[in-house]
């Protein structure tokens, strides 16, 4: 497709004084241009003296996630979400996870998508996912979409997630808190020129929006990717844990993530004794509830009782138990009230397996150092649902999936220290394709040179 047709009118800009300039008020960096100009994001320019946003209702395809994915461990646990992400940033992260996708140089057509509000709203209903997050290429970009989208959510009793580094203006903000349930930022560093330098943004911008939603009734939680020779030392993080204790709510939470090479930055890999220090440092300056993220270990981002210290959420990678909260969110053990706000909903609900399942293909993927996480999709659409059986090895557990029209992309994870394969057979014979996940906010795409799938 050509993702450029179809533009419409955006919203926040006005023409400068002398009439010659569009002046863009989405985000703080207040491109100007000229007719047949694109701002910085390249997905929003002058039409001949109107400013359009390009991306209206462009995405990679919708994938079926979990709620962790986003850096959201207080909402919700373990619940499935819809992730949608656009194409476009308005920021450029040296160390960017989706820069085949967010710097518009590097796209590949045949990774855009097209969706309409109303069509993103029946995927959800239709395949019984209680929340739709706006995720992956920052949501800032595609602020159209997602207002309208979301308003729909709402009324649709649906809950809404905001996975972003917020660089936007507090106008537009106001806008999307009217409609977002749930706030899960990026927050780079607290360094200003490391913002200029590596992240093309600024510092401050980011903190008085982060400030604003604290001020409002949403859930909120922060990350922080812990990048190798950037923000590693300590200092940073010490830094985030005082603006945070400050200005923020004491339960909300900081996640602190390991960062993997990527683009233009191809440092080592975040070491986790480098996240065990940073968070023990962090818990010292006296937060209360710090995670670490892209990390496959026990006991990395389980929740306790504040009261007992009983386990309330027990959490490896990407998988999620809720052993110790009740349908109150309160502590089984001491019966006292909980920071997770809908303990269990998240949970899921067993489907019986109604018919035998007979595999058509089989396919199997190794667990390593690098990789922990994988997104599976079918290579094309199907009509019908598409059921899928998961060993989990050496345990041999077996769990069922459904690929439904519309969302043939699943997430899949490792699931314990222990387990070291999995089995995936399908009952269909259109291929799939296992595409590894090197950063929970990272939508792998097919590079036609590299690809494979594992047969």
């Amino acid at each position: 497709m050509n993702w450029k047709e179809n533009s419409r009118v955006a919203m926040h800009w006005h023409t400068n004084e002398q009439g010659n300039k569009i002046v863009c008020d989405l985000c703080p960096r207040h491109c100007q241009t000229q007719a047949g100009q694109m701002g910085f994001c390249k997905v929003r320019g002058n039409v001949d003296g109107t400013f359009h946003t390009f991306n209206f209702g462009k995405s990679v395809t919708a994938t079926q996630e979990c709620i962790e994915t986003e850096a959201v461990n207080h909402f919700m646990p373990g619940a499935r979400i819809l992730s949608l992400g656009n194409i476009g940033c308005m920021m450029a992260c040296s160390y960017c996870q989706n820069w085949q996708t967010s710097q518009i140089k590097h796209l590949n057509d045949a990774n855009v998508f097209e969706y309409t509000p109303e069509q993103v709203i029946e995927l959800a209903v239709s395949n019984d996912i209680k929340v739709i997050s706006w995720t992956y290429n920052d949501p800032v970009v595609w602020h159209e979409f997602v207002l309208e989208t979301s308003k729909l959510a709402k009324a649709a009793g649906l809950t809404t997630l905001y996975k972003s580094a917020l660089y936007i203006e507090l106008e537009p903000l106001r806008e999307l808190i009217e409609v977002i349930d749930i706030f899960s930022i990026s927050l780079k560093c607290m360094d200003d020129a490391i913002y200029r330098k590596e992240n093309k943004g600024k510092l401050q911008p980011v903190l008085d929006a982060i400030e604003l939603i604290a001020a409002s009734d949403r859930h909120l939680e922060i990350s922080q990717l812990v990048v190798t020779g950037l923000n590693d030392d300590g200092t940073d993080a010490i830094k985030t844990a005082r603006w945070m204790r400050e200005k923020l709510k004491p339960e909300v939470p900081l996640h602190l993530v390991a960062y993997h090479p990527s683009f233009k930055y191809k440092k080592p890999r975040t070491e986790l004794a480098t996240l065990l220090k940073l968070r023990e440092l962090v818990l010292n300056e006296g937060l209360e509830y710090v995670y670490l993220g892209n990390v496959y270990a026990d006991d990395m981002s389980n929740t306790y009782c504040k009261s007992c210290s009983h386990l309330l959420v027990e959490r490896f990678g990407l998988s999620v138990q809720v052993p110790g909260l009740d349908a109150h969110g309160n502590c089984k053990n001491c019966q006292t009230p909980s920071v997770i706000r809908d303990a269990l909903g998240g949970q899921p609900s067993e489907k019986p397996v109604l018919a035998p399942f007979v595999a058509e293909q089989t396919y199997a993927f190794e667990w390593n150092e690098e990789i922990r996480s994988v997104h599976i999709f079918l290579e094309r659409p199907q009509k019908d649902t598409v059921r899928i059986q998961l060993k989990r090895m050496p345990s041999n557990t077996v769990q069922y999936l459904e690929l439904n029209e519309g969302l043939e992309r699943i997430i899949l994870s490792k699931s314990s220290a222990e387990e070291t394969q999995l089995i995936i057979e399908t009952a269909c014979q259109t291929p799939l394709h296992i595409l590894p996940v090197l950063d929970r906010a990272h939508f792998p795409v097919i590079d036609e040179t590299k690809a494979s799938s594992y047969a």
